[in-house]
Order: structure tokens, then C-alpha cells, then sequence
């Protein structure tokens, strides 16, 4: 078994689409047209970020707790890795995500920071973590 998708309910999936492409500089991948677009993809390696609409969520039956910038961000994160932590960290802040910590190194080698996005999802942004490191 293998991790395929990572989906985020969210409001309005078309404006992800666009927060994630210019604070993250992700592509989309899979995303229909018309006016009610309450599915897409990103393209980020073998793994696929995913946005679901709320409805399209609500529509399978079961409860989930909502997402918001204004509220305590959910006991999850995205992590996304680049070799340049510090103009990544920048890039998204520019382009509207709200910073939750900025880059600083850890005792294992690693840069990491933490974002929160539109809809209030954590996504770390970091560094590989190097072979050997622990």
C-alpha cells in the first residue's frame, strides 16, 4: 500500500487551486470546468494534494470539522519540501498565507517553517532531511 492523495475540504476549490499555485508554486493537474468545480489536483510528485469541496464532502455522509483561519489549525499538516525554506516561507506570506513560524534550523539539520494557508490548514515548509540525519 502506498499514500496517493492528501484532500482538503475546502470552501471554494477553484481559490486554493490559485493560493496554492502562487504562494506555493504548485501546478494543477486535474481540475473540470464549469462553473460548480468542486474537485481538483495539484501536481506535487508521486503524492497528489487534492481539494474537495465542503459540499462534495457533505455529500458522502459523514461529519468532519470545518476548517477556518480563524479557528485552531487542525491536528494535521502538509509538509513541503524545497531546498530554499527561507524565499518559500516569503513567497507564501506574500501571497497571503498567515505565518505561524518562521524558518530557524532544528538540532537535526533540518530549516523548517509553518504556514497557515487560506482556509486555515498548517503546511510546514522545510528542507530535505539529509541521509544519516535523525
Amino acid at each position: 500500500m502506498k499514500l496517493g492523495y492528501v484532500i482538503l475540504y475546502v470552501p471554494d476549490v477553484p481559490k486554493a487551486v490559485e493560493f496554492y499555485k502562487s504562494a506555493f508554486g504548485l501546478e494543477c493537474r486535474f481540475q473540470p470546468k464549469g462553473e460548480d468545480v468542486d474537485y481538483a489536483e495539484m501536481a506535487t510528485g508521486e503524492t497528489v494534494l487534492s481539494f474537495a469541496s465542503e459540499t462534495l464532502a457533505q455529500s458522502h455522509g459523514f461529519r468532519f470539522r470545518k476548517s477556518s483561519i480563524d479557528e485552531d489549525a487542525a491536528s494535521v499538516e502538509l509538509a513541503l519540501v524545497t531546498d530554499d525554506v527561507d524565499t518559500a516561507f516569503h513567497r507564501a506570506v506574500t501571497a497571503g498565507a498567515q505565518s505561524a513560524k518562521e524558518p530557524s534550523m532544528t538540532s537535526w539539520g533540518q530549516t523548517v517553517s509553518y504556514v497557515r494557508d487560506l482556509n486555515g490548514y498548517l503546511v510546514e515548509i522545510c528542507s530535505p532531511i539529509q541521509s544519516g540525519e535523525s
